[in-house]
């Protein structure tokens, strides 16, 4: 089984991103189940959204409106969805480096 977490990092500000909620949910046959949710902490992080991920579809929304907005900064990215394929065997530590008009991720470790 999967451990799948995350950490998101303001890269205008150079700071991790604190208070985002993310949602974890799994594709099924009958669409997107949700998983957990959870909200960034200090450091940016949500240290375990899953700690046993089956093998599936997987995607992670990070609500970020409430956080531009509090920041009185704009953003065109409500929302940042990131879909991707767990083997169900490794660890998936997927950061997300956030700014107001662009963003990117990749596989952690």
């Amino acid at each position: 089984m999967s451990k799948i977490s995350t950490h998101v990092l303001d890269a205008v500000l150079g700071k991790p991103a604190v208070g985002i909620p993310v949602r974890l949910d799994l594709r099924t046959s009958e669409g997107w189940h949700t998983i957990t949710s959870s909200v960034t902490d200090a450091d940016g992080r949500v240290k375990s959204l899953s700690e046993d991920a089956a093998q599936g579809i997987y995607r992670l929304t990070f609500i970020t409106r409430t956080y531009f907005e509090e920041k009185r900064r704009t953003s065109i990215y409500p929302e940042v969805v990131l879909t991707f394929l767990c083997d169900g065997a490794a660890h998936f530590h997927l950061p997300l480096l956030l700014s107001d008009n662009s963003y990117t991720t990749y596989r952690g470790s």
